[in-house]
């Protein structure tokens, strides 16, 4: 925790900006002592303490630090150095991609197995098949998984080092979570995940991040000490818990919001990660009704991981030991069968996802202390499938601005790998709905830049007792019209600077001067 003036600074308005609070272009000193904001004041108004380092803004904007509330922090450090599928668009080119990556030396990782990620199988005219991924990897081990993380694809030298029964297709859901997770225990696995973790950290910070909700599969509680010993960070942190070893955290008698050791205060425990359902990629989404191409699929509606019966008595018991729940729903039957469960148990927390939705069930929901936890980016990739999967009902998929006029909270993020690590790609996303050359996509669900801006700050506002967490932007992030040159300005801003606790953790130039 560390004390800076911010002086020439611009406030960006958040919609609802503090009472007396100066906004627009009218410039502001921000005074952070002890890692928390103590005063916000007209340029030139506070006194500069004796010590207290100073920040010129030199009229850059400022609001408060970022956060992406649905991070797998340890994947998506690993994915600057995976084989990148996201591109192929069948079977023959991701076994040509992985031939190739073989041949010129990619299998040599320190897992031992060549680990690739990003494809998104279900438009593919053939799917997934183990055969002829053999047939282009031999005999090194290959894990392909999805863009979604909601499957791998393991050809059979993996299938056999990693102990899961052979098949000829994916290993998908409940299955391949478990395997997931074992990954990171690989000898080799934290060498692979901690050789790009201090430049997943830095970037992040570059972007103005300054937290993120950590839903990693292994131990993260354990992970960010160790990060933190060995000298990474700052940044600030809440590690999740999955249904299996939630009594380790049960037994450590931490609860939601428990300062984790070792960590500066900057870590907290956060909630209990439960999967209620699957994807749509996957087409495994538990939906009201059949997919549109649901006469081929074992589940055509996709299915439920857990029942509700079963996913109350998890969250009751998390619930009694104060751990918030994050259910994870994508479907709008699974968004219903989880709105159940907060009903019954009295949980605090969020829905994970909630990509498709009934309008029936928002009205319950906004009565419920459970935030809409989204991620716009997702519908870059998931659009196409949308109109084949679920056409009938596209227009009921990521409804955020639907969420935001029924009053429900919502909290932006990316769900890295599955979307990159980047706050301003998921706001330009929610402003525009689509790729900046193309069309917005339904664009009656968009958000205003305010409303995307204001659901990526973690609740906070640059005003006296918050955190001393802010960033200074090189542009107006309100600037442009229609919404499509909004995006772009959000989508190619600058960080000048990010504050974290009182202490500048990027941007060089506006390093504190004494």
């Amino acid at each position: 925790m560390a004390d800076v003036l911010v002086q020439g600074a611009r406030l960006v308005s958040l919609k609802d900006p503090e009472p007396g609070a100066p906004i627009g272009d009218h410039l502001c000193d921000i005074l952070i002592r002890d890692g928390v904001i103590d005063a916000v004041q007209p340029g030139g108004q506070i006194a500069r303490p004796a010590g207290v380092p100073v920040v010129e803004a030199d009229g850059r904007w400022a609001i408060p630090g970022l956060w992406d509330q649905h991070v797998h922090m340890t994947q998506w450090a690993m994915s600057y150095t995976r084989l990148d599928t996201s591109a192929v668009g069948s079977v023959a080119e991701a076994c040509a991609l992985v031939a190739h990556a073989l041949r010129t030396g990619a299998g040599h990782t320190p897992t031992g197995i060549l680990t690739g990620i990003g494809h998104r199988c279900a438009e593919w005219a053939e799917q997934p098949s183990v055969t002829e991924l053999d047939a282009a990897s031999g005999s090194t081990p290959v894990i392909l998984i999805s863009g979604d993380c909601h499957h791998g694809w393991a050809n059979t030298a993996a299938q056999d080092m990693l102990g899961v029964w052979r098949r000829d297709d994916v290993i998908a859901e409940d299955e391949w979570f478990d395997l997931y997770s074992r990954l990171d225990l690989l000898p080799g696995a934290q060498q692979e995940a901690e050789g790009s973790m201090d430049l997943a950290i830095r970037r992040a910070r570059e972007l103005g991040i300054v937290g993120i909700v950590d839903l990693e599969f292994a131990r993260p509680w354990e992970q960010w000490p160790q990060r933190y010993a060995a000298g990474a960070g700052p940044l600030r942190v809440r590690t999740g818990v999955y249904p299996a070893r939630v009594e380790e955290i049960i037994e450590l008698g931490w609860s939601t919001g428990t300062v984790i050791p070792g960590t500066n205060g900057l870590v907290t425990q956060g909630p209990l990660k439960i999967i209620s359902d699957g994807s749509l990629n996957t087409r495994t989404a538990w939906c009201c009704e059949p997919y549109a191409d649901g006469a081929a699929l074992a589940d055509p509606a996709g299915k439920a991981n857990l029942s509700v019966d079963e996913m109350i008595e998890l969250v009751a018991r998390g619930h009694a030991h104060g751990l918030h729940a994050a259910l994870h729903a994508i479907g709008d039957a699974a968004v219903g069968a989880v709105l159940d469960v907060f009903e019954a148990t009295g949980a605090t927390g969020t829905v994970e996802h909630a990509q498709l939705l009934r309008l029936a069930d928002l009205p319950r929901w906004a009565r419920l202390p459970v935030t809409a936890s989204v991620q716009p980016a997702h519908l870059l990739d998931d659009r196409s499938v949308t109109q084949q999967c679920w056409p009938d009902r596209a227009e009921r998929s990521f409804m955020v601005a639907e969420l935001v006029r029924s009053g429900i909270p919502v909290a932006l993020g990316s769900d890295a790998p599955v979307a990159r690590l980047d706050p301003w790609l998921a706001m330009a996303t929610a402003v525009h709905r689509g790729p900046l050359d193309e069309p917005g996509w339904h664009d009656e669900q968009a958000l205003t830049p305010a409303q995307a801006l204001a659901a990526s700050v973690d609740g906070q506002r640059l005003a006296p007792g918050a955190r001393g967490d802010m960033v200074l932007l090189d542009h107006d992030p309100y600037a442009g019209s229609p919404a499509v040159d909004q995006a772009r300005t959000l989508a190619t801003m600058v960080v000048g600077a990010t504050v974290l606790a009182g202490e500048v953790v990027a941007g060089e130039a506006f390093s504190a001067q004494m």
